[in-house]
């Protein structure tokens, strides 16, 4: 046996609203969207010509289809005839994908959507699912400098950051210990700052400008030969540590 199904029989339109889970996100998207004053929407009435979709409704349909990920004008017009949530919210009406997107391109709708925002983190303050003073950071890449390619990640600088201590303070005391450079004032022996990573640099570039005052002055082949061959040393360190001094 099976059940009654007849595509011939004619029914009264189903109230969709009955169809909707009570904790779908159409209904929170209704209630926020209703929650902004009717004077935010006056700008958007005009007394000639076909009266236009009302811009809540427009607002509701479209944060709803970002909702779920779409974001396409067409793809929308198409949730609006197959979707039971934005059929509830369009109450039936199915504007085209151009309505859609002149709609959400209008400089209004930028002021609409920050309305939207405090609404809705009044609205999370208000039932105590986030603190009011709370700062909340994401995993999100942040570019950096001018280049759209460079990015700077979180996970990889917590990663770098002690590979990085280690290695300069490595290198600074083979330094010392190569008489490279004399010893510099130090906050800490566990972290070399910024400041201090300077400091170094400043003091590798002296040795290198002594080798080369040196190897300037000196008529010998020989001797200017060695002089270059130990110049070496402290340009790669210099090298390394204003490239460490940038990084920190």
């Amino acid at each position: 046996m099976f059940k009654d199904y007849n595509m011939n029989q004619v029914i009264l339109p189903l109230d969709l609203e009955i169809k909707l889970q009570k904790n779908d996100i159409a209904y929170t998207i209704h209630d926020l969207v209703e929650q902004i004053p009717d004077k935010a929407f006056s700008v958007f009435l005009h007394e000639t010509g076909c009266p236009a979709y009302h811009p809540r409704m427009m607002m509701k349909v479209i944060l709803c289809a970002y909702t779920q990920s779409v974001f396409s004008g067409r793809k929308i017009e198409a949730l609006l005839k197959d979707s039971i949530r934005m059929m509830w919210l369009a109450q039936g009406y199915e504007p085209s994908y151009r309505t859609i997107n002149r709609f959400r391109v209008n400089q209004e709708v930028q002021d609409l959507l920050r309305q939207c925002f405090v609404q809705f983190r009044c609205q999370l303050v208000k039932e105590e699912l986030i603190d009011e003073e709370a700062i909340f950071i994401d995993g999100t890449k942040i570019e950096a400098n001018a280049n759209k390619f460079t990015f700077v990640w979180r996970k990889a600088i917590e990663k770098y950051s002690a590979n990085l201590v280690e290695k300069s303070n490595q290198m600074y005391d083979e330094l010392l210990a190569n008489e490279i450079i004399p010893e510099i004032e130090r906050e800490s022996m566990e972290e070399l700052t910024t400041q201090e990573l300077e400091k170094v640099l400043e003091k590798l570039e002296e040795t290198v400008e002594a080798y080369d005052k040196k190897i300037e002055e000196s008529e010998d082949v020989s001797e200017r030969k060695q002089l270059r061959s130990e110049r070496k040393t402290p340009k790669q360190y210099r090298k390394r540590f204003k490239d460490y001094a940038t990084r920190k």
